[in-house]
Parts: structure tokens; sequence; C-alpha cells
């Protein structure tokens, strides 16, 4: 897995919005102390969140499997674009051996990883004798990878983070989740560090 942060909205357009609302210009330091303050006060301790959505961060996210991209489609307050299979099914098609590290997500469960390796060879099997990509893909298996890019606002990445990086989700998005707020500017985390399960306190 790799996730790359692409882009990311500058902290002072999210105290502009607030310093919006009580029209309190004034009193801002141009994204300083006291606006970086301003933003953690109104939009986590006084819980006025819908001033978070206005910072979005875009990811691009690879090496990752179609069970965890199920996933994380379910998190509505964000927008994916991922990989197609209509259209890039071909390089598993066109290969003569198959390099099952470049297209699976193994699990380290010795029978399902089988499995996955047998799915995947029955799938290029369908597509060599020329069904269509669109009908093929249903032999699809669950750990075939997949890539996108992602873009969320704070609010929701919040949100995220606090379901997906504990003990019970499923350890490949609880990777994601941990290397998602890795992968975001160091003056950002405080927004973020009370949303992330933190293991090495227990």
């Amino acid at each position: 897995m790799k996730i790359t942060l692409l882009h990311h909205t500058p902290l002072n357009i999210c105290a502009h919005a607030i310093r919006t609302c009580w029209q309190s210009f004034d009193k801002s330091d141009d994204g300083g102390e006291k606006d970086l303050a301003l933003i953690d006060r109104v939009g986590n301790k006084f819980k006025h969140a819908s001033t978070l959505e206005h910072i979005t961060y875009n990811f691009y996210i690879q090496g990752i499997s179609r069970a965890l991209l199920q996933e994380l489609a379910r998190h509505r307050i964000a927008s994916l674009s991922v990989k197609s299979t209509r259209y890039t099914l071909k390089e598993l098609k066109e290969c003569d051996i198959i390099d099952y590290e470049k297209f699976l997500i193994f699990t380290g469960n010795e029978m399902v990883d089988s499995a996955s390796k047998a799915a995947l060879d029955n799938l290029q099997k369908v597509l060599k004798t020329g069904i269509s990509n669109d009908i093929a893909k249903y032999c699809l298996p669950e750990s075939y990878k997949t890539e996108l890019t992602w873009t969320v606002n704070a609010r929701s990445l919040q949100n995220f983070l606090h379901l997906r990086s504990s003990k019970d989700a499923l350890w490949e998005i609880r990777n994601l989740a941990n290397a998602a707020y890795e992968a975001l500017p160091e003056e950002h985390k405080y927004l973020f560090e009370d949303h992330i399960c933190d293991y090495s306190k227990e």
C-alpha cells in the first residue's frame, strides 16, 4: 500500500470561514497560533464541526484490495475516482506468467491466498476467451489490487480515522487509516490526534 497526499487546503481558509460567522477578521493573526487555536476550539471543542468541511485533502492511494475499496466507499462524504477494470484488465489478459504479487493483496492465510490465486487464474482464462471486461470482472477476487484518488474533508476524515484506526476495523483499512494520518502535513495533525487510536498508551 502506498498513500500520497497530492494537495490540501491551507488552515487559514478554515480560520477565515469561522471568522466569517462572527465577522472577527480583525482578531486574526494570519494563520498563526491564534487562528490555529480558533479552529481547534470551534471545530473540535465547541463541536461546530461543519467549519472543518472547508479543509479538504486529496490522496492518491495505491495497492489496496477491492475488499478495502468496498469498505472505503461506505464513508459517503468523500469523492473516489477508482482505477477502471473495464480499461485495465488487459494487464492480466496479456501476461503469459501471472505475477501474483502485482495483482493481489495477500492476507497471510495460506488457504485464502491460494484461493485468491486460483480465482485470478480463472479470471485470466475467462479474459483470454474474448469475453468482455465488463462481464469478466464478475470473476474478480476481492483481493484484486486497485488504486484511487480520494478527496475527503477534515470533518469526514476525523470520522474515518476514529472508526478505521480501531482494532475492530479490517486490518487493511486500519493500515490505510494510519498511513493517511501520517501523510497529513504536520501542522494539520493536531486536528486529528484525538481521533486516531494510539495503542502504545495501552
